[in-house]
């Protein structure tokens, strides 16, 4: 048998599985079928309540749409936050299309954005975070055709990086943003050149659970906007701090201490530089805000021992949920929570391994791990899935359909 990560507190503690407050059965029915993804904007709303709670006073909250794009949840989430950050031209269609917000507070981020994708979001009025002195070329020359004053940001390459995080942004060479060493001539010559100047985007890493490690590079990204700021001869009107706010997935994993970098950051404000004196900060969350507030629902369609080893084969997989198979980022594969939606209390338990519909051995959503027994027709939860999950994941491989998506909980 080997280990899972803890079941979030939301949904633990009962049997059959509720989620906001219903079985998953009632979910699927109302869904139409299996497979299904389905958020929980409750959780999501109390996630926000906690942020609010814990960070100081005047600290924007920013959701990265990427993390899940899925229309209802973001047109949900809108009005709860006070900036989105996209990172496509899709994504920008669908936040100006639902999300209730004015372009002002969209911001746009990523490399390779195309000539098209530069247009639309001038003439939305949206803020581009500039990834390179040749984007920030591109978006001068297309704005002064538009005949329009361009909202500019700059997006730093920090020489920091995150301690422990999942994905390290900083620190290195990469394709995201432009060198920290770079940065200030660049925000002298966009300001030059007669552009809205926004301020500064500087995002060192995601995924990490070590509060002391977030309070550090936070303190070190702070200093960083300062001395670029002094350099460029400019006070930024706004400093994305970025996230890197992670969730526990893994067994061992402990969820990350979020008062402690509020305190934190609380008391690395109230001494910031002069010149950041009336600057605005912003941290952008994606994967915090979301990723526990979705359960992915697939049924055991078939129930097979392979020499002594017992599989439950169900009809979703990689395809809708990539990285419960451990097969999007992760060097050693390790269980997601899994849970048997279906099984009642005192249920006797077994070892089994769980695999999606998939014809390949890549297709695995749960290793030898304790479950209560399941027959077919029962369901299985798989939970961590409300991002980078369905949108994330090769939902054309062989050909099955997409997973079916539901919000739930906007009540109450």
């Amino acid at each position: 048998m080997k280990p899972m990560g803890a079941i979030p507190a939301d949904f633990a503690g009962t049997a059959p599985l509720l989620i906001a407050g219903r079985t998953a059965e009632v979910w699927i029915a109302e869904a139409g079928d299996t497979p299904l993804f389905v958020y929980d904007a409750g959780v999501v709303r109390r996630r926000i309540a906690l942020f609010r709670k814990a960070m100081p006073a005047g600290v924007d909250l920013h959701y990265a749409v990427k993390a899940n794009p899925f229309a209802p949840l973001v047109a949900a989430i809108g009005p709860w936050v006070d900036g989105l950050d996209v990172a496509s031209k899709g994504e920008l269609d669908l936040v100006m299309a639902i999300s209730g917000k004015a372009a002002g507070s969209i911001s746009f981020a990523g490399p390779g954005k195309r000539d098209d994708e530069l247009d639309l979001a001038l003439r939305a009025g949206a803020t581009i975070n500039l990834e390179s002195e040749g984007e920030a070329d591109r978006a001068l020359a297309i704005a002064g055709r538009l005949g329009v004053t361009p909202r500019l940001a700059v997006r730093v390459n920090p020489d920091i990086e995150l301690r422990g995080s999942g994905l390290r942004m900083g620190g290195r060479a990469s394709p995201f943003g432009v060198d920290a060493e770079r940065a200030a001539a660049l925000v002298a010559r966009i300001i030059e050149a007669g552009a809205d100047w926004q301020g500064l985007h500087i995002f060192a890493g995601s995924q990490a659970l070590d509060a002391q490690a977030i309070i550090e590079t936070q303190a070190a990204t702070l200093a960083l906007a300062a001395r670029l700021s002094e350099k460029a001869g400019a006070a930024p009107p706004l400093v994305n701090l970025g996230g890197g706010f992670g969730i526990p997935y893994f067994p061992a994993d402990k969820p990350l201490d979020v008062t402690a970098v509020g305190a934190a950051l609380t008391r690395a404000l109230a001494d910031r530089p002069a010149i950041l004196r009336d600057t605005r900060f912003a941290i952008e969350l994606g994967r915090w805000l979301v990723g526990e507030c979705g359960v992915y629902l697939t049924r055991v369609v078939d129930r097979k021992v392979s020499r002594g080893e017992t599989f439950l084969v169900v009809d979703g997989g990689l395809h809708h949920q990539l990285a419960a198979s451990g097969n999007f980022g992760t060097v050693v594969r390790r269980n997601y929570p899994v849970a048997v939606a279906t099984a009642v209390p005192d249920s006797p338990t077994e070892t089994v391994t769980v695999v999606g519909c998939l014809c390949t051995p890549l297709d695995l959503l749960a290793d030898k791990v304790e479950l209560p027994v399941a027959q077919p027709g029962d369901v299985i939860a798989i939970f961590m899935a409300g991002a980078y999950g369905a949108s994330a994941s090769p939902a054309a491989f062989l050909a099955h359909p997409p997973a079916r998506e539901l919000l739930v909980g906007l009540a109450g």
